[in-house]
C-alpha cells in the first residue's frame, strides 16, 4: 500500500547494554526543541486549516514545515527507542524527502493542490477513529519498549517482534500525524505495515 508518508528506520544487530541508562540524557536538548516545533506544528496546522478551506491548496512553505517537524520527531524517537544508534543531528530540512543524514528516513508526498475542502472541514471528526487506533497502537508499543528496555540492558539486542511492532507504530503515527497536520486527504489505513 503507497501512502504518501514513508518511513524506514534501519536498526543496528547489536546494541551497548548502556545505552538504555544513559542516553536519553543527551537527548534532553532534541526534547526542548521538539516541544518548541510541536506547539509550531500545531498553529501552522490551524493556519493550513484555514488557508486549505478558502483557497483549496496547501502552501509549500506549509507542508514543509510540517514535514520537517515529522522527519524531526521520527528521528528523535527512533533514538529514544533503541532503534538508531546515531545521535538525532538538529537537521530542519523543510524537504518533503528525506535527505538521508539518519538510519531513520521520513518521506512525504504532500499535496499541495486540488484539496478537498469538504474532508479539510471535516478533518477534527474524521481523524477521530485514526486517533483512536494510533492510541491503542502506541500503548502497546509502549509497554513494548519497556520489554525491549530490559532486553537491550541485558542482551544488546532488539527481540525481532518488539522491534517490529515498535518500527510499525512509528509508520502508524507518522501516517496519523500526516493526514492530520494536513499533508494529505487521504485517510491513513488501519495497518501497521
Amino acid at each position: 500500500m503507497s501512502y504518501p508518508a514513508s518511513l524506514q528506520i534501519n536498526t543496528p544487530d547489536r546494541i551497548a547494554n548502556w545505552r538504555p541508562l544513559v542516553h536519553w540524557l543527551l537527548l534532553i536538548p532534541h526534547y526542548v526543541v521538539l516541544y518548541v516545533l510541536a506547539v509550531v506544528s500545531w498553529i501552522v496546522a490551524l493556519i493550513s486549516w484555514i488557508v486549505i478551506l478558502f483557497t483549496g491548496k496547501l502552501p509549500a512553505g506549509l507542508a514543509g514545515f510540517q514535514a520537517m517537524y515529522l522527519r524531526y520527531s521520527t528521528v528523535v524517537w527512533a533514538y529514544a527507542y533503541f532503534l538508531a544508534d546515531q545521535y538525532p543531528p538538529f537537521d530542519f530540512d523543510t524537504s518533503p524527502t528525506d535527505p538521508g543524514r539518519t538510519q531513520t528516513s521520513a518521506s512525504f508526498s504532500p499535496a499541495l493542490e486540488g484539496r478537498n475542502r469538504l474532508t479539510v472541514l471535516l478533518r477534527p471528526i474524521t481523524v477521530i477513529p485514526a486517533y483512536i487506533f494510533n492510541l491503542i497502537i502506541v500503548v502497546i508499543a509502549t509497554v513494548c519498549i519497556i520489554l525491549g528496555f530490559f532486553a537491550v540492558l541485558f542482551t544488546g539486542r532488539w527481540p525481532d517482534g518488539l522491534r517490529r511492532f515498535v518500527v510499525g507504530s512509528h509508520l502508524v503515527s507518522l501516517r496519523y500525524f500526516t493526514y492530520g497536520l494536513l499533508l494529505t486527504d487521504e485517510y491513513p489505513p488501519f495497518s501497521m505495515d
